[in-house]
């Protein structure tokens, strides 16, 4: 997926990531020696959620994660077999989309026992006070959460709704941030069901 044009000053909080190169998760999905199972869940509005959740998706299964992107909203099942479970909505007027607060509530027993990795999108200007006000908004609305222990969480650039801008639409997603983000998830989750094996659990 080709990355968007220009660079955003901030790369999204978890700054300086998208640098690396995202191999570490493909090396220790080869040393567990199995398929890792991860549901990417997420909120959307005007579509750009979904599409930055299809982007994670196809991060995750080029290094050999079997992966499924549905609508948070949708989800009723339990997903307590999935080793990682990502999380995504955007943010307005300061508050996080309610159906991944709704997401967090229906399973809540699950995810506090397992992986879950959490991003919101955020600001589309492209300013450090625009970056740190969408990252403090994303905390706020997690604090609420005292028993999700998320392994990763970042804030991605916005985009504006389509037809609603009188100028050029500003598109602070970065693809490459994105990519990086998800397989870094990834290696962090699956270290922790090593540890977890090694330990007999």
């Amino acid at each position: 997926m080709r990355a968007a044009a220009g660079t955003p000053c901030c790369q999204g909080q978890d700054q300086g990531l998208w640098k690396r190169t995202p191999v570490l998760a493909e090396r220790e999905l080869r040393e567990v020696g199995r398929v890792t199972d991860v549901l990417v869940a997420y909120a959307t509005k005007n579509g750009s959620t979904r599409q930055v959740a299809e982007a994670i998706t196809v991060a995750l299964r080029e290094v050999g994660a079997h992966v499924s992107a549905v609508p948070a909203g949708t989800v009723r099942e339990p997903v307590a077999g999935y080793d990682l479970v990502v999380l995504g909505a955007p943010l307005y007027s300061g508050r996080w989309h309610r159906d991944a607060h709704r997401f967090l509530r229906r399973h809540r027993r699950e995810l506090a026992a397992g992986p879950v990795a959490v991003f919101g999108m955020g600001p589309r200007q492209d300013t450090e006070e625009a970056w740190q006000r969408s990252r403090a908004q994303l905390d706020r609305a997690l604090a609420r959460r005292g028993w999700l222990n998320p392994v990763a969480v970042t804030v991605f650039g916005g985009v504006d709704p389509p037809g609603r801008s009188k100028g050029p639409r500003r598109d602070l997603r970065n693809w490459q941030a994105v990519h990086a983000w998800a397989t870094e998830a990834l290696g962090t989750a699956t270290r922790m069901r090593q540890d977890r094996s090694a330990a007999g659990q």
